[in-house]
């Protein structure tokens, strides 16, 4: 395969993927994050979103202040409607993004590399899970990625070096307003402005971008003076948000998990959330020699900056509260070390070294898991440690000849095949919230001009205006199952139950939330009549 044709037919693999995973597994809302941004972007739609602060005081919600991921939602909503697919398409383009970007910087120069990144990222299992829940975490891993892209090329970009200079600062802001992890990425780029300064390189970039970001920020911490007349306002409000939470932080209420936390169980985490090819993949480029003219060192520093803030930083000034062990939150950190891995895959498919060391830790890390996930291991290990011993057959196929590019065709291959497994498998499983037969069931029979009372589980009473678009019909309450008692019905008024089985049998929402079953909601209501079924999804009108 010619080698820009492997790039471009990776793109290809990943987004028809993606895509397929996305509508494959959507389950609609899944918690009050989603639910609160696609609310602010209709408010922004219908002109009756606010910016002023809680004037008692109490703890604002920090999501009001981070306008490009509603915002965005607001145009989807205005050109498709209010739907689950509208309110998260915009992760869905974002994580695209991504992979379109590593083609575009890489498709002609270093196609192996382009292709192991797209793969790495786009097919690991968290990225594709975020495609469809309305959350900061891909979007922000677009903008950030794009923010680096354009600081690495503009600085080799000659006569545009301004444009790209307004377009670095432009992205990074962007990703300002999406989530302020962005702060991870800080270090490396004031770093690479010491450097540029010191041997007066890159002058006409820097000068751009500086006064672009200086602008960008006067204006920002203009607006919350004017708003909240407090120019830091979103900094306060993020401290406020740690000191409301400092029961659970490491310093107060959890402290005796410090030392875990910013040791070893970052490395079990990465392990256990399938990134740790990736990461033995960083390690073979960081042990390979850097040739002339090569991005490599850019995205490794980048990454393994991120990585170490990551590991060691705090989530606040005041306090120190290293961030969260969630597969979500590292999403910053996949763009630049995809990248480096792509790096250093291309250089094992290049000469061979290392796959000995590279096979080996992958099977350790399968053996320590003893999982499911140990098929990703087990199996690229075995396939690398292959690899490793055809090196010293003297009649090997051409295949399995380093350097080929039958070998690298083969081995991504082989690398998309394993990463495919787990979010494959999910794409085949069963709804576990019955999302679009429970939106069927409400659009078709829980309409005007029909009134009363829909009795609902103890989720859906925190999200139900969400199915009307925000604008629930004013004839119909929506009330929790157990407080059928309090209910009183008007003349002309019916009393409807929903029961969404799904719902109800979810491990994540009976562990804390809902405590009853199906069969116990019923024998509550022994006068009932069904109306309408979908799926797991039952609608009666009942009595009592």
């Amino acid at each position: 395969m010619n080698s820009r044709r492997l790039a471009d037919a990776t793109l290809l693999f990943v987004a028809l993927f993606t895509v397929a995973y996305f509508f494959l597994t959507h389950e609609g809302l899944y918690a009050l994050d989603d639910y609160f941004y696609s609310r602010y972007a209709q408010q922004l739609l219908s002109g009756t979103f606010r910016v002023e602060p809680d004037p008692l005081g109490l703890l604002h919600d920090p999501l009001k202040e981070r306008p490009l991921i509603f915002g965005p939602v607001a145009l989807c909503y205005q050109l498709l409607g209010i739907n689950i697919i509208s309110t998260t398409l915009w992760p869905l383009l974002a994580t695209l993004g991504c992979s379109v970007l590593f083609w575009r910087l890489y498709r002609r120069r270093e196609p192996v590399v382009a292709a192991a990144a797209m793969l790495l990222l786009g097919l690991h299992y968290f990225t594709l899970n975020l495609t469809n829940y309305l959350y900061p975490d891909n979007i922000l891993m677009f903008w950030c990625l794009a923010g680096a892209a354009a600081l690495l090329s503009g600085r080799r970009a000659g006569a545009r070096e301004l444009a790209w200079g307004v377009a670095f600062a432009g992205l990074s802001f962007a990703a300002l307003l999406s989530k302020e992890t962005i702060v991870y990425y800080l270090p490396l780029y004031l770093a690479v402005l010491t450097r540029d300064a010191w041997q007066r390189q890159h002058l006409r970039f820097w000068a751009a971008a500086i006064g672009t970001g200086a602008a960008l920020l006067t204006a920002y911490f203009a607006f919350y003076h004017i708003y909240t007349n407090d120019a830091l306002y979103r900094l306060h409000l993020i401290e406020h948000t740690n000191e409301y939470l400092k029961e659970g932080n490491f310093l107060l209420g959890n402290r005796a998990a410090l030392i875990g936390r910013i040791t070893w169980q970052p490395l079990a985490f990465f392990v256990g959330s399938g990134l740790g090819v990736l990461l033995l993949l960083v390690g073979a480029a960081l042990f390979q020699p850097t040739e002339k003219d090569s991005d490599k060192r850019f995205w490794l520093a980048l990454g393994c900056s991120t990585l170490l803030f990551y590991w060691v930083g705090s989530t606040s000034l005041s306090q120190y509260n290293p961030i969260t062990l969630l597969p979500r939150m590292t999403t910053p950190l996949l763009p630049p070390l995809a990248l480096a891995a792509g790096f250093g895959l291309r250089y094992l498919l290049r000469t061979g070294k290392g796959l000995y060391w590279l096979a080996l830790a992958l099977l350790l890390c399968a053996g320590w898991l003893h999982n499911s996930l140990s098929v990703l291991y087990g199996g690229l290990g075995l396939f690398f440690g292959a690899m490793a011993l055809a090196q010293h057959w003297p009649h090997r196929l051409t295949l399995l000849k380093p350097g080929t590019s039958q070998l690298a065709l083969l081995t991504l291959g082989v690398l998309a095949g394993f990463l495919a497994i787990r979010p494959a498998y999910f794409m085949l499983k069963p709804s576990v919230s019955s999302h679009f037969a429970q939106d069927r069931v409400i659009r078709k029979h829980l309409q005007a001009p029909a009134q009363g009372v829909v009795l609902v589980d103890d989720y859906l009473i925190s999200n139900y205006d969400f199915y009307y678009g925000f604008r629930v019909p004013p004839g119909l309450q929506y009330r929790r199952y157990w407080a059928r008692d309090s209910v009183q019905l008007q003349p002309g008024q019916h009393a409807w139950l929903l029961l969404n089985r799904s719902t109800l049998t979810n491990d994540e929402l009976t562990r804390k939330l809902i405590r009853y079953s199906p069969d116990s909601v019923l024998s509550w209501y022994p006068q009932r009549r069904l109306v309408a079924e979908d799926g797991k999804v039952s609608l009666y009108e009942v009595k009592w």
